[in-house]
């Protein structure tokens, strides 16, 4: 039976939407930022339900590692040997991944999403548990490290990638944030792809210890957390992480002015996390919190409305911009040729042989011998009219 360790839970009639923790002196309480010492499972059966905005998880990737692995010098790897990461079988592992999403479905909001992070070794398994739970996959996202640990034995190739799923609730689902802009502006004004270039944590950004190893085995650049909760969530949203390891999620949070919460059973971790918390202070980083622009909605102008204000005639011409087809005004503001009578979108799209299209930037009208789209029209009345 799974125990939440350091929580005791108030309220203990309340079993549906409002469960609360009471928190014992050794979780971080801040105002915005708060870390759950306890089982992840466990933590989120009292957790509100449909109260996070986004997730981000970085669940175990059950390597299954045999043997230790050395460099060609002899000396040992560090790589990921902790208990945390050990399962009894594939069965196992699956099941407990089946568990943890069912509970982060509950807690997401209806215009949530969620990211979860893996290697090959898990991902796939991750991937298709998620599709079976009703989760659907908006994007895969490759990590692409530009430092990656080299294959010492090499009998393989050098594996460079972790793949981030990004997912919403169902299909069903009509909405959910992403800041297209904000990702645009990151990447030097051009459309952001899925693979992410960024370098595995290392100087400064790797936390140690006092023997001066790495005190996390697979503590995750803040770059990388950056990218997913700008991209996903607004100011003052709810990030949840529910394996929260070296608190990365939520220092970047605090960082770019989200609220957060950490799950996290180890505490020398929550220790971690505390320091790295309170050394934030959140004033220092508003250059960071980008912002999607708001978008300008221009209204709406109809063919009709121009005739009525003359910017069009009555039996006036309109052009396709190869002058292969052309088509009359009529007087209800709709337009004719050889394909019929209909909108400017209608006939277009008929002659382009399509579901649909966008007709004030398909017809053109001829002035001095030269073509413009009658979207130009629109502009016009717009600045003049309205």
């Amino acid at each position: 039976m799974r125990q939440i360790l350091l929580l005791e839970f108030a309220n203990k009639r309340a079993k549906t939407m409002n469960k609360k923790i009471k928190f014992s002196n050794n979780d971080i309480i801040g105002n915005n930022h708060r870390i759950y010492n306890g089982d992840c499972i466990d933590v989120l059966e009292k957790l509100s339900k449909k109260s996070v905005d986004l997730i981000f998880a970085d669940p175990p990737y059950n390597l299954q590692l045999k043997n230790e692995l050395y460099r060609p010098n002899h000396t040992k790897v560090d790589g990921v040997d902790d208990a945390w990461d050990k399962f009894s079988s594939n069965e196992t592992y699956d099941e407990f991944t089946k568990n943890w999403l069912k509970k982060c479905r509950e807690v997401m909001k209806d215009d949530a999403t969620i990211w979860v992070i893996g290697s090959y070794h898990n991902i796939f398994r991750v991937g298709k548990i998620m599709m079976d739970l009703g989760f659907w996959i908006l994007n895969d996202v490759q990590w692409h490290k530009t430092n990656p640990m080299p294959n010492f034995r090499g009998v393989r190739f050098t594996n460079a990638t972790e793949t981030l799923i990004w997912a919403k609730k169902s299909e069903n689902q009509k909405k959910y944030t992403f800041n297209y802009q904000v990702m645009k502006q990151l990447n030097g004004g051009k459309q952001m792809t899925s693979v992410w270039q960024i370098p595995l944590c290392a100087g400064h950004e790797r936390i140690k210890g006092k023997d001066g190893k790495k005190a996390h085995s697979t503590q995750k650049p803040e770059e990388l957390l950056k990218r997913v909760i700008l991209s996903s969530s607004s100011e003052n949203d709810l990030v949840l992480d529910p394996f929260s390891g070296s608190g990365t999620t939520v220092a970047v949070a605090k960082k770019l002015g989200r609220k957060a919460i950490g799950i996290e059973k180890e505490q020398k971790y929550i220790k971690i996390t505390k320091i790295r918390i309170d050394s934030i202070n959140e004033n220092d980083f508003c250059n960071l919190r980008l912002k999607e622009p708001e978008k300008k909605v221009l209204q709406r102008v109809s063919m009709q409305e121009l005739l009525k204000k003359n910017y069009i005639q009555v039996g006036q011409i309109l052009w396709t911009k190869d002058k292969k087809h052309s088509a009359v005004i009529l007087q209800d503001g709709n337009i004719k040729n050889g394909v019929g009578a209909g909108s400017i979108h209608k006939i277009g799209a008929k002659i382009r042989e399509l579901e649909s299209c966008n007709g004030w930037n398909f017809w053109c009208s001829e002035n001095d011998n030269k073509l413009e789209y009658i979207d130009n029209y629109r502009v016009k009345y717009r600045e003049k009219e309205l």
